[in-house]
């Protein structure tokens, strides 16, 4: 019996505290990832950044899970399943992410990307047939709001409406692929082997895209552009997306999609420390209501239990 077809017994019930110190993790990870970013893209074009993040994530994780002794998924149903992953949360999201960093303020493009959460709960009604408590709706809401606050310095006139769209289109396509990991069976493989797949299917649409869109001319093959570039491709690339992977499996999709609450908080903090960046009482403010939002959230999903189905499903 191959590893695709072996039967996998379900995960159990995540903690609260296993959700929320994963969810921290993962936030504090891609925050720090705004700032890399920015100073990425000032040596490469954005569509390029994106493809070289996946190339290099990408084979970190598969040779680690190779290393490991896992076997490189065969199953042509099982592939088919981790390509819409890929292309929804790896290609499409992570290409638009970099696309709208590069045009609108850091702040702002947090704020954006925080909407995701919305977007997962909307997509787990439609799809999972999911029901959210009352409490959890109060999480979602406090926690939007909080991201609100917290990136509202940044609303100042600069961001560009072709920048807030990407950004839009972005956190719509990872709450698709967050809802999707959790609508379909892939958990005859291992998160770490999952995700590198991922990235190397992404890898094979966004680096002839951005050849072929913007080539490479412009691009400044120094220290400058590979040292955020590796940040950006493994800690904040490929392992949170393994480790989101995990906390899908373990969780409900919005407890999942909580991280994004708590990304512009840690990029708001990573500006201050590497870019002396100043803390103001808003940015305070909205912090602490954006904590009090992922609480809410995780504390409620837990409670109330994990994703039910309705009757006909």
């Amino acid at each position: 019996m191959t590893d695709e077809h072996r039967v996998v017994p379900p995960p159990t019930t995540a903690t609260p505290l296993f959700v929320l110190a994963t969810i921290v993790l993962i936030a504090a990870l891609i925050g720090a990832n705004f700032t890399a970013l920015k100073f990425a893209l000032d040596h490469a074009d954005p569509f390029l950044i994106a493809a070289l993040r996946t190339v290099i994530g990408g084979t970190f994780l598969v040779a680690l899970a190779i290393s490991r002794g896992e076997r490189f998924p065969t199953n042509r149903a099982l592939l088919a399943r981790i390509f819409v992953i890929s292309f929804s949360i790896t290609t499409v999201s992570s290409g638009l992410l970099v696309f709208g960093v590069n045009r609108v303020p850091a702040g702002f493009a947090s704020l954006i990307s925080s909407t995701m959460p919305l977007f997962t709960a909307c997509l787990s009604l439609m799809v999972l047939r999911a029901r959210v408590s009352p409490l959890g709706i109060v999480g979602l809401m406090v926690g939007f709001g909080g991201t609100a606050v917290l990136a509202s310095p940044a609303l100042d006139g600069d961001a560009k409406l072709i920048g807030a769209l990407a950004l839009i289109f972005s956190a719509i396509a990872w709450a698709f692929g967050t809802v999707f990991m959790k609508w379909k069976d892939v958990s005859a493989v291992t998160p770490i082997m999952l995700v590198g797949v991922q990235l190397w299917m992404s890898a094979t649409v966004l680096l002839p895209f951005a050849l072929i869109v913007e080539g490479v001319d412009g691009t400044d093959w120094s220290i400058g552009l590979f040292a955020p570039l590796l940040y950006a491709a493994i800690p904040a690339n490929a392992v949170t997306f393994a480790l989101m992977a995990t906390v899908v499996r373990r969780a409900t999709p919005t407890q999942a999609a909580a991280t994004a609450y708590l990304i512009p908080l840690f990029g708001v903090f990573f500006g201050w420390l590497i870019r002396d960046e100043v803390l103001g009482r808003i940015e305070l403010a909205g912090g602490v209501l954006v904590v009090a939002g992922v609480c809410i959230v995780v504390t409620a999903g837990n409670a109330s239990g994990r994703v039910a189905p309705r009757p006909g499903r």
